[in-house]
């Protein structure tokens, strides 16, 4: 829905600056749902349930965080959360790790 958000209703409200960093919330916000689902499948094939649980917060977190903080930077144009954005990259990161750590422990 915000992907659709982004193509139809916000072309010509926001610059076309604000609409690639919307479509980068969006694109990442979508990956990491998909990961989400995989981290909840991997919960049945015998894995670390306390790695798959860290892993799994730290996507969503990092969905709120960086994808949110661009979604307020393109809408509102609220620059204060630029430095958000990064921090929610790196819970990205530790959440794929923590997957992988999971993976691997088994």
């Amino acid at each position: 829905m915000a992907g659709a958000f982004g193509a139809h209703g916000l072309r010509g409200t926001v610059t076309p600056r604000a609409l690639e960093v919307f479509q980068t919330g969006v694109t990442y916000q979508m990956y990491h749902a998909f990961a989400l689902m995989i981290v909840a499948l991997l919960g049945t094939a015998g894995l670390s349930r306390r790695l798959l649980t860290a892993s799994a917060l730290m996507f969503a977190l990092g969905i709120l965080l960086f994808s949110g903080s661009l979604y307020g930077l393109a809408l509102l144009d609220i620059r204060a959360l630029g430095p958000v954005t990064p921090l929610g990259g790196l819970c990205f990161m530790a959440g794929w790790v923590l997957l992988a750590v999971a993976g691997l422990k088994r």
